[in-house]
């Protein structure tokens, strides 16, 4: 964590120096607004939180209940939540609270008695598998307490509006009214942009007429929250079981001593008209504890159930209009599936920071509105991927013993296709803000249009360790990386043309590093590195102090085994990596084409007027 730079910091270093439209901040709803967010759910905090560090504008995000999210229905947090909790500087607390998923159970039928169920395999969970962060449990409402602390600790202090219902909204061209009611009554917002992050049954979505695509799978979950006494051996591991009763997938919760049980109550009947969710929860124990057999549970207290149908819906489209959106559709507003793989929450969140940096590049001139389309064109095709897999997920799931033929079925699939509900399978097609692959073997481990994947470096100036992807923000800036070649001649030549680059798409006044965050890294050892072009040590804040922590080494020492180099895929000539904001890579250059870079970035950033930057 970096502070200091705009002088003594005594406090909570957290909590950033209010500017802009976060000084005297009115506790009124205004009449004007840059972006109105509908809907404090997980996109809609999320993006709250990345748009509080645009001071320039004017953000409000109105909710209809009177107060925050007591008890939240999502809690699997995948490992690129986690990456992403970073990036907003909770990481850390949150995960410290949080179940970590370590191991996945599954059980069947005993072969010799199929009335008792016995466990058939065990399964290390994919989340550090395939990443440095964990696979968590937490209930969704701490994970909006954390982005509301970031949101309103940014500079433009964004706070929720309670207590204030969405009621309607007409785009009438450049500006789109918005009509709420609030405890005085019903009055009109006007808002350059608007983000529906509304739930389910949007009332957004339906205001813009868009429609949901898709059907129910006609069957019934019920879903609990329990603390129990009991005798299966498994309550504190994940479990998948299957047995002649039904199935049930079985969560532990954060706290050590709450679990999370989703029980099969079977197919619904054509003509059932929901009758289903009236079920009973004494009649879901019962279920519960006839698939348990041998074992059962005690529970002693429900802290929350219900009973859902499996349906699985993607929204026609992401947004109002796809050649000049307004108005934005986010999480559950535009796809809707089962909670069982546990991408509901996750995949809202990367909804929410796909659009966050997008609106600000916008509305404070880093970028045209043509960058507003890509939110369509990138988040609705992994939408559709989501509702194939949880689909997919769902049916295997739900069978019977009878149609399994092979027990390990289910834990092969469920760690085959680790990747994607880890939230690493997303690969956002070519664009105008991701460019080919025509260098990718200059960086094969940095693939172009998938997130960026960390690894330990060290620095330079300390000789700490760091992983080099945690040095990043979501301040919305982009990230430039520039891998030196063996002896860093291509590097040094490279600075030298990249800084005009840079300086000619950052506003007058600015820090050099105010819109583009470019560091370098080495393949020696951090102490023998030399001679940093002055790119990589810009001066920063109003007291022009150089900013030392932007050069890393990769080769392993006393902190560190990994070779960043190796581990990606970079080769002795060097490479130069380029990442959005929203952490995904962009573009792979090779060190000699600087001019790569200008044409990328021109057809990505506008030349801002000769303001003051975020």
């Amino acid at each position: 964590m970096q502070f200091h730079h705009h002088g003594y910091v005594s406090g909570d270093p957290r909590v950033q120096n209010a500017a802009g439209t976060g000084i005297d901040r009115p506790a009124d709803l205004p009449d004007e607004v840059d972006v109105l967010i509908v809907g404090s759910g997980p996109a809609g905090m999320l993006l709250a939180a990345q748009l509080s560090q645009f001071p320039q504008l004017t953000t409000r995000l109105i909710e209809k209940r009177d107060g925050r999210l007591a008890l939240g229905q999502a809690d699997g947090i995948q490992p690129r939540s986690v990456e992403t909790f970073q990036a907003f500087g909770f990481a850390d607390r949150i995960t410290a609270e949080a179940y970590n998923i370590g191991w996945m159970n599954f059980w069947a039928p005993d072969p010799d008695n199929p009335d008792r169920i016995v466990r058939t395999t065990r399964t290390e969970d994919y989340g550090y598998k395939i990443s440095e962060f964990p696979h968590l449990i937490v209930n969704q409402a701490r994970v909006l307490d954390y982005f509301a602390e970031a949101a309103a600790h940014g500079p433009a202090r964004v706070t929720p509006d309670y207590g204030v219902e969405f009621r309607g909204l007409e785009v009438q061209g450049d500006r789109v009214e918005v009509r709420v009611r609030t405890a005085e009554g019903e009055r009109t917002i006007h808002a350059k942009y608007v983000a529906g992050c509304d739930g389910a049954r949007s009332g957004v979505r339906q205001a813009i007429g868009r429609t949901h695509v898709g059907a129910s799978a006609r069957h019934a979950w019920g879903v609990m929250d329990v603390l129990v006494e009991t005798d299966f051996p498994d309550w504190r591991i994940k479990c998948a079981i299957n047995a002649a009763a039904g199935n049930i997938l079985h969560i532990p919760r954060e706290g050590g001593y709450l679990s999370r049980m989703y029980i099969d109550l079977g197919e619904v009947a054509a003509d059932d008209d929901h009758r289903v969710r009236q079920t009973p929860i004494d009649e879901v124990i019962r279920r519960a504890n006839e698939i348990l057999h041998p074992y059962s549970i005690d529970v002693k207290q429900v802290a929350w159930h219900s009973v859902y149908e499996v349906g699985h819906r993607v929204t026609d489209r992401f947004v109002d209009d796809l050649d000049s959106p307004r108005v934005f559709l986010t999480g559950d507003a535009c796809h809707t599936h089962s909670a069982k793989a546990g991408q509901g929450m996750n995949v809202s969140m990367q909804d929410g920071f796909n659009l966050g940096w997008k609106l600000g590049h916008v509305l404070t001139g880093l970028a045209s509105t043509d960058l507003l389309r890509t939110y369509d064109e990138e988040r609705r095709p992994v939408a559709q991927q989501l509702i194939d897999f949880d689909r997919e997920w769902s049916s295997l799931m739900a069978r019977k013993p009878g149609e399994i033929t092979d027990p390990a079925e289910l834990a092969t699939y469920y760690l085959a296709t680790a990747e994607f509900p880890s939230g690493f399978g997303t690969h956002y097609a070519a664009s105008q803000i991701v460019a080919g692959d025509a260098a990718q073997q200059l960086a094969s481990g940095f693939p172009v249009g998938k997130r960026f994947h960390s690894v330990e470096v060290v620095r330079v100036c300390d000789g700490n360790r760091v992983h080099l992807g945690h040095h990043a923000r979501a301040d919305g800036r982009w990230r430039i990386y520039a891998f030196a070649d063996a002896d860093a001649t291509a590097l040094r030549t490279w600075a030298s043309q990249a800084r005009g680059i840079v300086e000619h798409f950052t506003p007058d006044g600015a820090d050099l590093d105010a819109v583009f965050d470019v560091k370098a890294v080495f393949p020696g050892r951090w102490e023998d590195v030399e001679d940093v072009p002055a790119l990589f040590r810009p001066q920063s804040g109003p007291l022009g102090l150089t900013d030392l922590e932007k050069v890393f080494a990769a080769a392993p020492s006393a902190w560190t085994a990994a070779d960043i180099f190796a581990e990606r895929g970079i080769g002795a000539d060097g490479a130069v990596v380029v990442v959005r904001p929203d952490q995904y890579v962009a573009h792979v250059l090779p060190l000699t084409d600087a001019a790569g870079l200008e044409r990328f970035l021109a057809g990505v950033m506008a030349v801002p007027a000769a303001t003051g930057a975020n």
